[in-house]
């Protein structure tokens, strides 16, 4: 009998070490999407505008884009394993940070919780996703680091479910036609209320965390420090500055993030358009979720087919066409559309990541991958941008007509311009080396 030849997109020495890296995408990905509904929430409880309750998507993404760099800084130094401990930790501050936030009762508190939680997240994607593209052959690192990246949507759905469960169908307010209405007495005890509801889940994960934290202090993980720590960063950004695979595929990053954030996010608001309350809108996010792993799992697959380029091309173009039908259709039939884009952008994170990172040595990949995950401010800046566009006409999301479509529908046009350059950059990398 022949023996087999084929490459193994994990070696057997390194499974456990790797299954314990893959629970790092899913504990992220439950606080992105506990986070989301959380927008919608603090908008009604504090009686918020669209555009100032995008302040959460602020201070949560805006960590990523602040403590990246000196993350990846740090890892110069230090191995990939002190990064995510050190992430674990900060995560874990961030989370408890939410209890005296609800005691507090100020917005601007819960945010400084989120910022901090996310420098945390920062760390830790600034050491797995390289950590994961290093623990193999790199003939399969990109198929290693979307198997990984499968075990985000595992934690959105379980975040989301969370959220839904414990948080949105627990709030007194959001049983409230019009909690304006109410006398001021009764709106500060249903507040006062409704805060802890949102307390509780980011009080609970933190004790997690701190678990993980425990749990990664005493497992062996592979060596992986730095030789070559002594070149000077200036000559590396020169460098990675001059490479257009590169430097294109942060700008892609950048785009996909805020794209991915605005069509989860503002589900709720699309939702609220057709006369759908939250607590049912939260399971249109979560069929969103389900086919988001879906097709994360489809395209892990493809890949051992089919060029990374040209499927990430592919599924842009789809994800493209299902945003316009988002758009066109104030109806369920668009929210069905905004639905069917998450299968559609499941593969785009690690396939740019890989992409970007592909041709770079360890050295540059520390660096490099910093750039990736500072990208992941689109998330805070795009969501804040539509927000504006729905707050248009006032603080409802179909105040006004825009081209012919509400304000809401038309503040979608933003997810349409970020698929189309991510595209064309699958498109002009359509023959690249990384499998």
């Amino acid at each position: 009998m022949k023996k087999s030849n084929k490459i193994p997109i994990v070696p057997k020495e390194l499974i456990v070490p790797f299954i314990l890296l893959t629970s790092l995408f899913a504990l992220w990905g439950f606080a992105n999407a506990v986070t989301d509904p959380m927008v919608q929430a603090f908008k009604k409880v504090l009686e918020l505008s669209n555009s100032q309750a995008a302040w959460v998507q602020m201070a949560f993404y805006g960590g990523y884009f602040c403590m990246a760099l000196p993350a990846a800084l740090f890892m110069r130094k230090y191995s990939y394993k002190v990064g995510i401990l050190i992430g674990l930790g900060l995560y874990a501050t961030g989370a408890l940070l939410f209890y005296p936030a609800a005691i507090s009762e100020e917005f601007w508190f819960f945010c400084i919780g989120l910022y901090i939680l996310t420098f945390g997240l920062a760390f830790l994607e600034t050491a797995a996703n390289p950590y994961a593209l290093a623990m193999g052959p790199k003939e399969t690192a990109t198929q290693r680091l979307n198997l990984a990246q499968a075990f985000n949507p595992v934690g959105l759905i379980l975040g989301l479910f969370v959220a839904q469960q414990y948080v949105l169908k627990e709030l007194q307010s959001d049983d409230i036609s019009d909690f304006n209405a109410l006398d001021e007495a009764s709106k500060i005890l249903i507040k006062t209320s409704d805060l802890m509801v949102i307390r509780d889940p980011y009080v609970i994960l933190g004790l997690v965390i701190l678990g993980v934290f425990l749990l990664f202090v005493f497992s062996k993980m592979p060596n992986s420090n730095d030789k070559t720590s002594n070149k000077n960063v200036g000559i590396i950004f020169k460098k990675l500055a001059k490479n257009k695979t590169y430097s294109q595929g942060v700008a892609s990053q950048i785009f996909y993030v805020g794209a991915q954030i605005m069509c989860w996010t503002y589900i709720y608001q699309y939702a609220e358009g057709i006369g759908i309350d939250n607590v049912t809108a939260g399971y249109y996010q979560m069929a969103a979720f389900i086919l988001f792993v879906f097709g994360r799992a489809i395209g892990t697959y493809l890949f051992r087919f089919f060029n990374p380029g040209w499927l990430l091309m592919i599924f842009a173009l789809f994800a493209i066409a299902s945003n316009l039908g988002a758009m066109l259709f104030n109806n369920f039939i668009g929210l069905y559309c905004l639905v069917g884009i998450s299968f559609f952008m499941s593969l785009m994170f690690p396939t740019i990541y890989g992409i970007a990172l592909g041709n770079l040595n360890e050295e540059e990949s520390k660096i490099g991958s910093a750039g990736l995950v500072m990208a992941i401010v689109g998330g805070a800046l795009m969501p804040k941008l539509q927000g504006m566009i729905i707050d248009i006409g006032g603080y409802d999301v179909n105040d006004v007509i825009i081209l012919g479509m509400s304000e809401i529908n038309f503040s979608f046009i933003l997810p349409v311009i970020c698929f189309i350059f991510i595209a064309l950059y699958g498109l002009k990398n359509n023959y690249s080396k990384v499998n």
